[in-house]
């Protein structure tokens, strides 16, 4: 009898994460989960990894009415969620209370399959949640990070999965999150666990490098029992294989699916009309990343680079960027580069090129990893590298949540006050405690009339604006497609603009006009020092941030005496809050910012008047 492939639907959460920045709102996506309930999926993956943090800071979306509403909508198939492990589907390692509170609401609210993983496939970090469903009586994958390195060898994950198995895992789960599992290695792998782990085997491949058909091929012929795609129309590039593609295939060679193709052309038709609604998101290069065989940086990951890059004005800088990260990663012990790791190991090497000098910034997340705070590398951390970032400092060998003091019952009064209505407000306070009550104050805004919801604004705001981002030019006889892309930060007097002319991109640096006609004379402008209006930074004690972000926190206020590397105040960027250190024993005689507020790096936070 022909063995049967069981599928996965994995579009609606790391397919719109992948190709539209996770921005798809809930109701565009409920009359695509209706049908593909019965297209036959072994279960559908829709919630957790980016779309929580997403649905808070951008969607102002409840991210648990969204998946009650899920379960409605899905009444035959189970909903399965990605959660990273001890850090939840934050950026931090949260206390363990967090995280069974969290797996224990997700179950209640809809959840049936918990794809659980740690950055550095330490498993000591994926026990907790692990434990939690499986007595919340769940189905639970546990799962291997691919990355390659000389350490992340076949043996090296047949080690991992056996841990997982002790932990009680149902399935053990390959993530190829940036597409380098080669077809190989893939028929390698799956051999090796089905021969020495009695369980099922699941592999999510990305086709970012253009052969994850190849490679679940493989898996499927050495004897992988489920495998992820994507919608036809919400597929490839850096997100998956396509549905269709492959249940045609696998059918070809005798395998049996449970897949209805007709539910699924349904569905690409429709969600081919919705994509078309999110085209400003929809900006990954129409064609396969080769180089991400070397580089190893997943698509998210490399469109921040580059809107970094170009906030810096400094997207000339983004191959040097891309060998530092190889660079970085092998300093670091070669983590994988997924959430949280991507982001830590991409910071730093942005932070490392742009500052000019390897480490003479260096962002909290990076210091606590080398402290052992989100885990045991894969392999050793280089010792001079060690030595340049924590001193004195000895890592720590224990499990990282050991440390972490118990957090819901801190922080609950203080969600409530911020606008928590419920166990699960407390929770997205806990996890984003800033992102949340902007949103819980947005949500009452809205409730009484006193706020637009996030589509309607937008819509004023281009009603509104002053002067149009696209429009057609005819110069010498020939007409271009003009549309302005971006806006940089000012250098040297002159304002960079990113404008693409027919597609393509270019940079343009515009120089302010400084006098205007008043009369019949000339008077000159009043000098802005920013092109926000913040002072620039001039002197010694005039501190900064390193690039573009939000402010988290302050830690000083006036009067207060500092000394040299005292922290001031951190800034979130790239989804990591980076520490800002005084440069000068002194005063601080200024501050220039408020939490919350945007930043750009040539704009003075604080000043230190030195002693």
């Amino acid at each position: 009898m022909s063995r049967i492939i069981e599928f996965t639907d994995v579009t609606l959460r790391d397919g719109q994460q992948s190709l539209l920045a996770t921005r798809v709102k809930t109701d565009d996506l409920l009359p695509a989960l209706q049908k593909l309930d019965d297209a036959g999926f072994w279960s559908l993956e829709v919630w957790g990894g980016a779309t929580f943090d997403v649905c808070l800071r951008f969607l102002k979306e409840d991210p648990w009415e969204r998946l009650r509403k899920f379960k409605e909508v899905a009444k035959n198939t189970k909903l399965e969620m990605l959660l990273r492990g001890q850090n939840v589907v934050g950026y931090r390692h949260y206390a363990d209370d967090v995280v069974e509170e969290f797996v224990k609401r997700a179950a209640d609210n809809g959840i049936d399959v918990f794809r659980i993983f740690d950055a550095l496939n330490d498993v000591r970090n994926m026990e907790v949640a692990i434990s939690t469903a499986k007595e919340c009586g769940k189905i639970v994958k546990g799962v291997l990070s691919y990355a390659i390195s000389p350490v992340h060898t076949v043996d090296y994950y047949v080690d991992v999965a056996k841990q997982l198995k002790e932990l009680g895992v149902d399935i053990i789960s390959i993530k190829d999150q940036a597409g380098i599992l080669s077809p190989k290695i893939a028929y390698d792998l799956v051999s090796a666990l089905k021969s020495e782990i009695d369980l099922p085997v699941h592999v999510h491949a990305q086709t970012t490098a253009g052969m994850a058909e190849m490679t679940l091929l493989k898996a499927v012929e050495a004897g992988v029992d489920i495998i992820d795609t994507d919608v036809s129309t919400w597929s490839w590039l850096t997100a998956h294989p396509a549905t269709e593609t492959m249940v045609y295939v696998l059918r070809e060679f005798g395998y049996k699916t449970k897949i209805d193709l007709d539910i699924i052309i349904e569905v690409a038709e429709y969600l081919k009309n919705v994509r078309k609604k999110y085209t400003k998101y929809d900006t990954v290069d129409k064609w396969p990343d080769t180089q991400v065989l070397i580089h190893q940086i997943p698509g998210g990951m490399m469109s921040n680079f580059i809107n970094q890059l170009k906030e810096n004005n400094a997207l000339d800088k983004l191959e040097e960027v891309k060998k530092e990260v190889a660079r970085v990663r092998e300093d670091l012990g070669y983590p994988p580069l997924v959430t949280p790791t991507s982001q830590i190991v991409g910071t730093q090497s942005l932070l490392n090129v742009l500052q000019s000098e390897r480490y003479k910034v260096v962002t909290k997340e990076t210091k606590d990893y080398v402290k052992g705070l989100y885990g045991r590398p894969p392999a050793p951390i280089k010792l001079d590298i060690l030595k340049k970032i924590l001193g004195d400092e000895v890592p720590i060998t224990m499990r990282p949540a050991d440390l972490i003091e118990p957090e819901i019952e801190k922080l609950e009064e203080e969600a409530y006050r911020s606008g928590a209505r419920s166990p699960e407000d407390v929770l997205s306070y806990v996890l984003f405690p800033m992102v949340a009550k902007e949103f819980f104050k947005y949500r009452e805004m809205l409730e009484k009339g006193e706020a637009l919801p996030p589509e309607i604004e937008e819509i004023k705001e281009k009603e509104t604006c002053k002067a149009p981002i696209e429009f057609n030019i005819t110069l010498h006889g020939e007409q271009y497609y003009i549309k302005i892309a971006g806006i940089g930060s000012p250098i040297e007097g002159k304002r960079p603009y990113f404008i693409r002319i027919d597609g393509e991109l270019e940079e343009v640096l515009i120089q302010p006009v400084k006098e205007i006609e008043v009369g019949k004379g000339v008077e000159s402008l009043p000098e802005v020092t920013t092109s926000t209006g913040k002072k620039r930074i001039l002197g010694l004690g005039d501190i900064g941030s390193p690039m573009p972000g939000k402010i988290t926190s302050i830690k000083v206020s006036l009067g207060d005496k500092v000394k040299k590397g005292d922290v001031l105040l951190t800034v979130e960027a790239m989804k990591m809050e980076n520490e800002i250190h005084s440069p000068i024993d002194g005063t601080v005689s200024e501050i220039l910012v408020k939490e919350g507020d945007n930043v750009n790096p040539d704009e003075c936070l604080v000043v230190v008047s030195p002693d």
